[in-house]
Parts: structure tokens; sequence; C-alpha cells
């Protein structure tokens, strides 16, 4: 399972994400959203490559 908890994202004075939470289960396999909405540093975030700059990202209870 995974579990985002408030999770934001800055770039300086921009948030790119603002405060997400979700809980996904096994069989999620899409994420839709207006063109700047944050998908893509989202899934930056999942992958690893960038750390939020608040709140936590856990994979079956490991950060």
């Amino acid at each position: 399972m995974l579990l985002i908890q408030n999770v934001v994202k800055t770039f300086g004075k921009i948030n790119a994400v603002d405060g997400v939470s979700l809980d996904l289960k096994p069989g999620v396999v899409g994420l839709i959203g207006h063109n700047g909405a944050g998908k893509s540093t989202l899934m930056q975030m999942l992958a690893t490559l960038t750390k939020p700059s608040s709140g936590s990202i856990r994979l079956d209870g490991q950060d």
C-alpha cells in the first residue's frame, strides 16, 4: 500500500504540489489532472528522484 500524507513540494515561492494526501492500494494505474497540476512532480517524488518539501510518502510502512 502507498500512503501519501499532506505532501508539499515547493520550488522557490511556487507550490508545485500543495497538500496532497492519497491512500493507494494495488490496482491503481492512473493519475490524471490539468496541465501544471503537479502530476509529474508527484511521480518524481514517488520515484525518489526528488524529496517533498514537507509531508510523507510511505510504501508498505517504509519512508
